[in-house]
């Protein structure tokens, strides 16, 4: 049987480790500060801003939201945006996307300042992550990283296979796992033979968006697999993109759904805020 890799615990501990973080830079007269900007009423994303919300105010980083209707125009973000680029005690910028047709997510994404992309989605930090001389990491990419390193399995010389290619998992995934000198196969809807790379996979990211469907069969056994998929199945229950109960019992670790990857993107987003903060204020 699996070994559980427990989100929720290890987002509790990195939580802890802010919590330190804020209050020293408070000693030193910085007070951290994200604004979230939500346009629309989708629920999922209301959810997660104030979920988000949440967070900051138990680790002590205190937050703005901007709730915008769905019928902003793209100068309007746009505009919000600038002004919040410009404001000295907002250290981070998060735009909950998706945003409402016809918003342009791209002009948005590339609106907001570098050195404030605390979701690392901006082109210049994504290239950064490419050469590996990084500030920012996508949260989930990085949340899945410090899993892995509680697995205890090193990454390195291993046969890591990520299925997904998104811009917010995928590719930074395979980045990452790369600079960790682990050998990487993307694979996605168009790979050919997909069961016979999985098998191969030490280490196993699914991040396709469809409800359970990694398999026992396509799982190496003792491999770590990480679950990044929110699915829900024709009752409505909620689930992964690995099916839990038969890959628990071949893989060597694994993470749950709920309470696997979730926590930790939650939790990274606050570490790129601290970081933001120090760089903004030349603290190392």
């Amino acid at each position: 049987m699996a070994v559980i890799l427990d989100g929720k615990a290890t987002a509790a501990r990195v939580k802890t480790q802010v919590a330190e973080e804020v209050a020293l830079l408070k000693t030193k007269g910085v007070a951290v500060g994200l604004a979230v900007v939500i346009v629309g009423d989708d629920p999922a994303s209301r959810v997660y801003v104030n979920n988000k919300k949440k967070d900051c105010e138990a680790v002590g980083i205190h937050s703005e939201e901007f709730t915008m209707p769905a019928a902003t125009t793209q100068e309007e973000l746009v505009t919000l945006i600038k002004t919040l680029n410009s404001r000295s005690d907002i250290n981070g910028i998060l735009v909950q996307l998706p945003l409402p047709k016809p918003l342009d997510e791209k002009s948005v994404i590339n609106t907001i300042a570098v050195e404030k992309d605390v979701d690392a989605f901006h082109p210049v930090n994504v290239g950064r992550i490419m050469i590996g001389d990084f500030d920012f990491l996508p949260c989930t990419p990085a949340g899945i990283m410090e899993l892995i390193d509680v697995s205890g399995v090193a990454v390195e010389g291993k046969e890591c296979v990520v299925i997904g290619r998104s811009n917010i998992v995928g590719k930074p995934m395979a980045m990452l796992l790369l600079h960790r000198n682990g050998t990487v196969t993307v694979c996605h809807s168009r790979t050919k033979n997909l069961k016979e790379i999985t098998l191969r996979a030490d280490i196993l990211v699914a991040a396709v968006g469809r409800p359970q469907f990694v398999t026992e069969d396509m799982v190496k056994p003792g491999a770590v697999v990480i679950d990044v998929g929110m699915d829900r199945l024709p009752d409505g229950k909620l689930c992964g993109d690995v099916d839990y109960d038969a890959v628990s019992k071949k893989a060597g670790y694994i993470t749950p759904v709920p309470g696997g990857v979730g926590p930790m993107t939650r939790a990274m987003l606050l570490k790129n805020t601290i970081k933001a903060a120090k760089l903004q204020n030349n603290i190392d």
